[in-house]
């Protein structure tokens, strides 16, 4: 293949834009802001989880008070009932006031009992809460955190982005002069090479795979037009002649 000196050179300027924009890419991936965000989003994750396990919590005792509340309330209108029965004189029955009297009793144990239950089932309400309002915090102050490494990566998406934009279109421009078949082969080596297509001869080594030509190899190359499209013997990149190539 043959191209002018001056489009194997553009060839180079492609390249360095190339590697700009492959840098770029992988600047963007390796932003530490990804692994931030990805852990402090497991974190929140798991103190969604423990909130809602507390709300559910704080929601059973509300409705276990409720209960009890209405269960001592019962024993407490029975027990004024069966009072208003023994002070109102109407039974005069030894064995039912007797009757009377330990029902009044009995009820008076099972509303300490319940009322007992309702302190208890009170306490856990209320430990519930604590955690609720705890979590409810942790929460929060984990969310501004993502909020804060979100905005970061956004930023530096933006600024990335803009600077693979320009590349990018300088890219097309200078692609645009370099003659189509040329230009093809350089792509296919590129996928190829690792991204690397075209290499610049400097002081007889290939800039590509780092190695240097051998004698023949040097010797070839001067032997060779300037309009030669080169591969390297070792890497079969293009190989681009410049005023540093040592020959």
């Amino acid at each position: 293949m043959n191209a002018a000196p001056a489009d194997q050179l553009r060839l180079l300027d492609v390249q360095a834009l190339d590697a700009r924009l492959q840098q770029l890419a992988h600047k963007r991936k390796s932003l530490l802001e990804h692994a931030e965000i990805e852990s402090l989003t497991k974190d929140l994750t798991q103190l969604r989880d423990l909130l809602v396990a507390a709300q559910t919590e704080e929601s059973d005792c509300s409705r276990e008070q409720t209960k009890a509340e209405q269960d001592v309330d019962q024993v407490r209108q029975r027990a004024a009932r069966d009072q208003q029965r023994l002070d109102s004189g109407a039974i005069t029955s030894p064995k039912d006031l007797e009757n009377l009297q330990r029902e009044i009793a009995s009820l008076a144990k099972r509303q300490g009992d319940l009322e007992d239950i309702v302190l208890e089932v009170m306490e856990r309400r209320e430990s519930a809460q604590e955690r609720v309002t705890e979590l409810t915090g942790r929460v929060s102050s984990v969310q501004a955190k993502i909020d804060d490494a979100t905005a970061r990566r956004d930023a530096s998406f933006e600024e990335l982005d803009g600077e693979a934009a320009t590349a990018t279109k300088e890219r097309e421009v200078i692609s645009g002069t370099i003659p189509a078949d040329l230009l093809k082969l350089y792509d296919k080596l590129r996928a190829q090479q690792g991204g690397v297509g075209a290499a610049k001869l400097y002081q007889r080594r290939c800039e590509g795979c780092r190695l240097e030509l051998n004698i023949t190899e040097v010797n070839e190359v001067r032997a060779a037009a300037p309009d030669t499209v080169l591969r390297c013997e070792n890497c079969r990149r293009i190989l681009v002649r410049t005023s540093e190539s040592g020959l």
